[in-house]
């Protein structure tokens, strides 16, 4: 696949040591595993190839991949999350840990927890200590990849749609497109999204890089309240 170009994905992603199923775009294969979510809805992953969101290996196999074919391949850890360091396994007081988390009474060993700003896992909890391990949770582990490039985003638009659904989780927006500049009109209750200043950005680097657009233009459209008239 040439860089640059935006794809559906499905797969399934295992520990290749156990062969247990650690993630799927797929419900029957997550209820095969019993791992299914009823809280998410499952569907195909979107990526833009070589745009450097997925891990080393797995960007490296897509380079060669082709439109509806399946493959199986492994990935050791310097290609994925990297070894585990034990730099990275820290003591902490449990007074730290307690003014760190909201409800200390849903902390239990293996639950994640977040201390000034760092992300880990609660590894050992006793005699006024707390062990966290702030490496990856897939750090160390050799992992298995089963996927299928399910389509291929190829109309201009489309692409345009597509990486907004991709940074925002939105599908409403209008696209439209003079020449090489494009107009976005964004739905109104995305002001409310404070994660949207961030993926505009990000959103304004990718279509200049990989959709070759001129001028990006966001438009905002408030429509004026409507009152009901008192009968």
């Amino acid at each position: 696949m040439k860089k640059g170009t935006i794809v559906h994905i499905d797969y399934d992603l295992y520990n290749a040591d156990t062969e247990s199923l650690l993630e799927t775009t797929r419900e029957d294969v997550a209820k095969e595993h019993e791992i299914h979510d009823e809280r998410r809805t499952y569907k195909p992953m979107i990526t833009v190839i070589g745009d450097g969101r997925l891990i080393k290996g797995f960007e490296e196999h897509l380079e060669s991949a082709k439109e509806k074919e399946e493959y199986t391949f492994d990935i050791e850890p310097e290609d994925a999350y990297g070894d585990r360091d034990g730099n990275l396994v820290e003591t902490v007081g449990m007074n730290v840990l307690m003014r760190s988390v909201r409800d200390p009474d849903t902390l239990a060993i293996g639950s994640q927890v977040e201390i000034n700003g760092r992300s880990g896992i609660l590894q050992m909890a006793r005699a006024g200590r707390a062990r966290i391990d702030y490496n990856h949770p897939l750090a160390g582990v050799k992992l298995r990849y089963t996927y299928t490039i399910v389509k291929v985003v190829k109309q201009k638009k489309a692409r345009v749609q597509t990486l907004l659904e991709m940074n925002t989780g939105r599908e409403d927006f209008e696209v439209k497109f003079e020449k090489d500049d494009v107009t976005i009109t964004l739905p109104e209750s995305i002001a409310y999204d404070q994660n949207w200043p961030y993926a505009k950005f990000s959103l304004v680097r990718t279509l200049r890089e990989h959709l070759g657009v001129g001028v990006v233009v966001f438009r905002e459209v408030h429509e004026p309240r409507k009152i009901d008239e008192e009968e």
